[in-house]
C-alpha cells in the first residue's frame, strides 16, 4: 500500500483537482481537463496545457457522458458553452490518435519489432515490454504469439525470477498499425522495454481506462459548480475500436 502511494506521488504532475461529477479528488494524470475554446465551444484539453479556467472529469467515457446529461461543464466553467453532442467519442478517437502517435515516436526509437517470426523471438526472449496484436488478425497468429510468452513466462519461472505479466495490446487495426508504423501487412508487433515504449504504454492504459470505465459511481445529482482548476485538496489516492478522425 505504501509503495503504491508512493508511485503515485512520483507521477503526480500537479495539485489534485475534483471531478464535476463524481467530486472525486485525483491527481490531473487520472482526470481529463476541459476548456472552452474562442468560439464556446467545449473542447478536451488532454495535455493539460491549453489556457483559460477549466473543469475536470474522471477518465471516464460514461463520466463525461453523465457530465453532458447534467449540464457541469456549463456550471463548472461558469459560462455559456456549446457542448459537442459527441464529445465522449470525440475523446476516445484522440486518445486512440494520441496512443497511435506514441507507438509511431516507439519505432522511431527502434522499439518495435514487426512480422511474425520477430515478435516471437521478442516475445521469448525476456525482453518484451508489451505485444501488439491487430484487432481483426488471424486467431491461429494470437495463439502462436500467446504460447511463445508462456514459455518465456516458464523460462523466468526456472530461472528462480519473478513472474511478469506481459501486455496484450489487440484493439488497434491493422490499418492503424501500418500507419503509425510506416510499413504494410503489419498484424504483429512487438515493443522492447525504453522510455519511447512506456509513453506508448502510458497513452493505451489511459484509454484503456476511459473506455472501461474506472470512475466510481457518479456523485449527487447536483454537484458543487467550482469544482474547477480553482480547488486543489491534499494529495490523496486514485485507479474496442479503431482511432477513426
Amino acid at each position: 500500500m505504501g509503495r503504491q502511494a508512493n508511485l503515485r506521488e512520483a507521477r503526480h504532475d500537479g495539485p489534485e483537482r475534483s471531478c464535476v461529477v463524481t467530486r472525486a479528488a485525483k491527481p490531473p494524470e487520472e482526470l481529463i481537463r476541459f476548456v472552452a475554446g474562442p468560439d464556446g465551444v467545449v473542447v478536451p484539453d488532454l495535455r493539460r496545457k491549453l489556457p483559460g479556467r477549466g473543469v475536470w472529469t474522471s477518465l471516464s467515457q460514461r463520466i463525461v457522458a453523465e457530465a453532458i446529461k447534467r449540464k457541469a461543464f456549463e456550471r463548472g466553467l461558469k459560462a455559456k458553452v456549446i457542448v459537442p453532442a459527441d464529445l465522449p467519442e470525440m475523446i476516445d478517437r484522440l486518445m486512440a490518435r494520441d496512443a497511435l502517435q506514441a507507438l509511431a515516436m516507439a519505432n522511431k526509437a527502434g522499439l518495435v519489432q514487426s512480422g511474425f517470426s520477430k515478435v516471437e523471438a521478442l516475445a521469448g526472449s525476456g525482453r518484451c515490454a508489451a505485444v501488439i496484436e491487430a484487432s481483426d488478425g488471424a486467431e491461429d497468429g494470437r495463439r502462436k504469439v500467446s504460447q511463445a510468452l508462456h514459455r518465456a513466462e516458464l523460462t523466468r519461472q526456472d530461472e528462480g525470477l519473478k513472474p511478469r505479466k506481459i501486455p496484450v495490446i489487440s484493439f488497434f487495426a491493422a490499418t492503424d498499425l501500418e500507419l503509425a508504423l510506416g510499413r504494410p501487412h503489419v498484424i504483429h508487433a512487438a515493443l522492447a522495454p525504453g522510455p519511447a515504449a512506456e509513453a506508448f504504454l502510458s497513452r493505451w492504459r489511459r484509454l484503456v481506462r476511459y473506455r472501461t470505465d474506472d470512475a466510481g459511481e457518479a456523485g449527487p445529482d447536483e454537484p458543487d459548480p467550482d469544482e474547477t482548476d480553482d480547488r486543489t485538496t491534499e494529495a490523496a489516492g486514485p485507479k474496442a475500436a479503431g482511432p477513426k478522425a
